[in-house]
């Protein structure tokens, strides 16, 4: 029971306290209330003397007390990478530590650490060298034709496979287009040699049906690049086009019903519906693409390499192989291997710069 007494602002607590034979006494606890401006001046003194709660610096915890915490509350997912960061740092980071031949004349007798320091001999003899010209043209060339065609086919298909309404067909299309993909590189230049051969090859004899004369697709240098970049759209338009599929799924339904009952057509959905959703997947393929730009596999072009193309099929990539594996000049094949990376890390950099200022999505 509380009773206020308004004199003293005071308020009395009154207890009633039991004894063991019954009955018992009453006892008042009274206690004063502060007013409003005793607590203003109370808090003001307080923070004066600098002993408010507010002014007292929060206790940091050190860093290997935030690790272990960190570690002891998502042991899991740290265990997840465990295995593919220790396969990184083996087989994609200690053997970077053999670039340093780049800039070494490289002997196995002498080993990495016992040949002897060279500096930029090596790059200087690539800048200089009559092939250094025709290299970059040629890689350049073929890796933006290459962009150009191969990147935007994969987003093409998945457009068209998501507008289809029959399932089993639409699964038999996907089916199709994916298949190539399994074939290796060296089946799929067979298979080249063999549809395109001047004798025996199916382009040919129609050509020659019809009247023509036989041309040596496989032989002359120009007809390498619409060879091997359409042979590589063929062969991995499906499986590229995987992602932009998941990506459409996810598309929200309710913006096409929208579209639907707006009387847009099936272009203008897909142009004003479906490309903005998947807008983030490209831009982020399309910086990824960028940045391998100098990194074309030697395999497809070595294989259709022959002494009357090549000067249009010689690239950074098979030039390093030929000189490294071949001549045996590891110091120098190192060194163009070395400058092609560079290339390639410079591009991605800027790629991911533009994308960020154009718009939101960039890779870091």
């Amino acid at each position: 029971m509380r009773e206020k007494n308004n004199k003293n602002s005071a308020y009395c607590i009154k207890k009633q306290l039991d004894k063991p034979g019954g009955g018992g006494k009453s006892s008042c606890i009274t206690f004063n209330l502060l007013g409003e401006e005793e607590l203003l001046v109370g808090r003001k003194a307080i923070n004066e003397r600098g002993g408010g709660m507010k002014n007292r610096p929060a206790k940091k915890k050190s860093l290997g007390k935030r690790i272990s915490v960190e570690l002891k509350r998502h042991w899991q997912l740290y265990l997840m990478l465990l295995l593919p960061v220790t396969y990184l740092i083996i087989f994609a980071y200690v053997p970077m530590g053999g670039a340093v031949i780049a800039f070494k004349d490289y002997s196995i007798r002498g080993g990495i650490w016992g040949s002897d320091w060279v500096g930029l001999k090596h790059f200087k003899n690539f800048f200089t060298t009559p092939d250094f010209k025709n290299l970059i043209t040629n890689t350049l060339v073929l890796s933006l034709y290459s962009l150009i065609i191969s990147f935007p086919m994969p987003i093409l298909l998945a457009l068209a496979i998501n507008e289809m309404k029959g399932r089993h067909y639409k699964k038999f299309v996907q089916m199709i287009t994916y298949l190539p993909y399994f074939i290796s590189t060296v089946v799929l230049v067979g298979i080249m040699q063999n549809i395109f051969s001047v004798r025996t090859g199916l382009v040919n004899n129609v050509i020659t049906l019809f009247g023509g004369t036989a041309v040596d697709f496989m032989g002359k240098s120009e007809y390498f690049r619409s060879l091997y970049v359409w042979s590589g759209v063929w062969q991995g338009m499906g499986y590229s086009a995987v992602i932009y599929i998941a990506a459409l799924a996810s598309v929200d339904t309710s913006q096409t019903e929208a579209a639907l009952i707006d009387g847009a057509g099936r272009f203008a959905r897909v142009w004003h519906v479906d490309l903005p959703a998947i807008m983030p997947t490209i831009v982020i393929q399309l910086i990824l693409a960028v940045g391998s730009i100098m990194s074309l596999g030697f395999e497809k072009v070595y294989l259709m390499q022959n002494p009357v193309n090549m000067q249009t099929s010689e690239i950074i990539s098979t030039f390093v192989y030929k000189r490294g594996l071949v001549n045996f000049q590891y110091s120098y094949a190192t060194a163009v291997g070395l400058f092609n990376s560079v290339c390639n890390l410079v591009l991605i950099v800027l790629a991911n710069l533009f994308s960020k200022k154009v718009s939101d999505t960039s890779l870091w």
